[in-house]
């Protein structure tokens, strides 16, 4: 079919493409025809520079809020968040516009004359992916969904439209689907790594396929042990058991051709200094070996917001500050070093506080991950400490109370009270609620956190590491148990702490928890395995469901032996008074009825 037309904006900072100087000088927002598109080798690039710019889907850092939803961190500012449930489009995925754009495309590209051959085989195999990430996405949050393969669909008043509506595929054949893309296409794409690691390469190709596998692998082995398996009767939710071992097979086969090809490593730039090794693994572009494919940001064009809006209020450079918090959830998942029981401790067995010469002494021989993943009270960001302290604590009649006071304010002593950071129960607005700050992916660059100018810290998809994962994962459900203790012990070494003896499922678990914080990864992982609504049971106190705090106080007690040290209060946060509550519905994704009105041949998902 032919194509009339096709709408782009221009994302002239998002990526770097050669001899993109006079392209950058044209105007945006014009409705160009395929002609003018695809007689012109710089507008194609840019064309599929604004694909790349529009597949930003659920967690992600320009959207701070994503954040607080699960039992990765809390709301510090704007008001309590009453959520206790999850909504039944919750990063649902549905963008056909998108996929007629790129089949549009597609086609524009392989009948072009203006690129040579090899330009053009990476176009297609750079749209292709992009395409089947579209349809990933799409299987992850809904299960299986119209196949249309390379149709540019034309519609004109009176024509029978049954013949451009598709019944959904089944999620099997959807996962199949986007696996078989990437085997065509990977010899497509360069082999080297790209700019900033902002456009597909034969090893993000290989990533996407690895992790579709493992996913598809996980629900047909874990949904179908499930007491009442999630499916529909024509498969489009729910993957028959018999095919959990294939995938699993196919996603290590990926990883390990990721794993083996020599173009990225598990960095470790800085063996003496762990916690800031894993930092610039994952937030410093340059020189980076561990990314493999990120949404990146530019200055000037495009930036984000969240150094903007998460930075600690003692280090903020505009009046924005600490809109969230990870909660101690999540930090006490991370073990200590020699010490499985990750548990912060704050009390003796007989109910006595544990005292600490100071706050960050609490966090002593903890995974350094922790250190690059979260600031904790008294951990130096930008060269100077954070200071998290909700108040004093002094003894009256052998009782241990406390004292706060408005931000920033000191005592009649001139020590002070609660700092300028919080945390705090009230609702002081850029105030911390949690006892925690973010570190993973906030921008250390001088006015990053600046309205004017905001921050080109990167967002990373894929990198090593996830491959080590799936490896070690695969080979687990594989019963490959040394070949999984190998893998997840490269992750362990890395990070400095104890090296595994066995592998359990938990250990599995609980490091895609540790290692991919803040990365999308947990609600995909938790509803993958089937555990979602047994960690988010809903239950009132629960140490899982519930969000957390810990909450820093001086002693202040003149006379006292334990004056100056420093005791913790757990406390389950005010800002999200709920426990999280996922229900066997929120597995897929509720199928809208608009769509269902315009094809009939959409069937919907269980529990609607």
């Amino acid at each position: 079919m032919k194509i009339k037309k096709i709408i782009i904006v221009l994302s002239v900072a998002l990526f770097t493409w050669s001899g993109c100087a006079d392209f950058l000088e044209r105007e945006p927002d014009k409705i160009l025809s395929d002609d003018q598109v695809f007689g012109d080798a710089v507008m194609i690039k840019s064309v599929l520079a604004n694909f790349y710019g529009r597949i930003t889907w659920g967690q992600h850092i320009d959207d701070s809020y994503s954040y607080t939803i699960l039992d990765e961190a809390s709301k510090s500012d704007g008001g309590p968040d009453n959520r206790m449930g999850f909504e039944d489009d919750r990063w649902r995925v549905y963008d056909y516009t998108l996929l007629r754009n790129l089949n549009q495309f597609l086609k524009g590209v392989r009948e072009t004359k203006v690129l040579d051959a090899i330009t053009q085989k990476q176009l297609e195999g750079e749209a292709r992916f992009i395409r089947a990430w579209l349809y990933f996405n799409m299987c992850r949050s809904m299960g299986g969904m119209p196949i249309v393969g390379d149709e540019v669909f034309e519609y004109s008043p009176g024509m029978d439209i049954t013949s451009i509506q598709y019944e959904r595929s089944t999620e099997a054949k959807l996962y199949d689907y986007i696996i078989s893309e990437c085997d065509v296409i990977k010899d497509f794409l360069p082999v080297n790594p790209s700019v900033n690691a902002a456009r597909a390469t034969k090893w993000t190709v290989l990533m996407l396929k690895a992790r579709a596998a493992v996913y598809a692998g996980s629900i047909a082995n874990y949904n179908n042990k499930m007491p009442d398996p999630i499916k529909t009767q024509g498969g489009e939710v729910g993957i028959p058991a018999n095919l959990a071992q294939g995938y699993y097979q196919t996603a290590l086969s990926a990883a390990e051709e990721v794993i083996n090809s020599g173009k990225y490593e598990l960095q470790l730039t800085k063996p003496d200094d762990r916690g800031r090794n894993f930092y610039e693994a994952l937030s410093v572009k340059e020189n980076n070996k561990e990314v493999i494919w990120a949404r990146d940001y530019k200055y000037p064009g495009q930036t984000n917001g969240f150094t903007q809006s998460n930075i600690p209020a003692s280090h903020a450079e505009d009046i924005d500050r600490a809109y969230a918090g990870p909660i101690l959830n999540l930090v006490e998942d991370f073990e200590y070093i020699n010490d499985r029981n990750g548990e912060i401790k704050t009390k003796d067995a007989n109910g006595n506080y544990i005292f600490y010469d100071k706050a960050e002494d609490a966090f002593a021989n903890k995974d350094p991950r922790l250190w690059g993943t979260v600031i904790y009270p008294g951990a130096v960001f930008k060269g100077t400490p954070v200071i998290l302290q909700a108040g004093q604590k002094y003894l009256d009649k052998g009782e241990w109370k406390f004292r706060t006071s408005e931000p920033g304010e000191r005592d009649d002593n001139d020590v002070l009270i609660t700092s300028i950071n919080g945390p705090t129960t009230t609702n002081n607005q850029f105030v911390n609620k949690s006892g925690f700050f973010f570190r993973k992916f906030m921008d250390e660059t001088p006015s990053a956190s600046t309205r004017g100018r905001r921050s080109e810290m990167w967002f990373p998809r894929f990198r090593f590491a996830e491959a080590v994962m799936i490896a070690a994962e695969a080979a687990f459900e594989l019963n490959q148990p040394v070949k999984a203790m190998n893998y997840i012990n490269q992750i362990r070494n890395r990070a400095g702490i104890q090296s595994l003896t066995s592998v359990t499922f938990d250990d599995i678990v609980r490091e895609y928890r540790v290692e991919f914080a803040f990365e999308d990864h947990r609600y995909w992982d938790l509803k993958r395995w089937r555990l979602a609504d047994k960690i988010w049971n809903g239950v009132q106190n629960d140490l899982k469901a519930q969000q957390w705090a810990l909450f820093p106080y001086l002693v202040s007690d003149p006379g006292n032996p334990n004056d100056g040290k420093w005791v913790f209060d757990k406390i389950p946060t005010h800002m999200s008074p709920n426990p999280r509550h996922f229900e066997m519905r929120n597995y897929y994704n509720f199928i809208d009825q608009g769509w269902i009105n315009n094809n009939p041949k959409i069937v919907k998902n269980p529990f609607q």
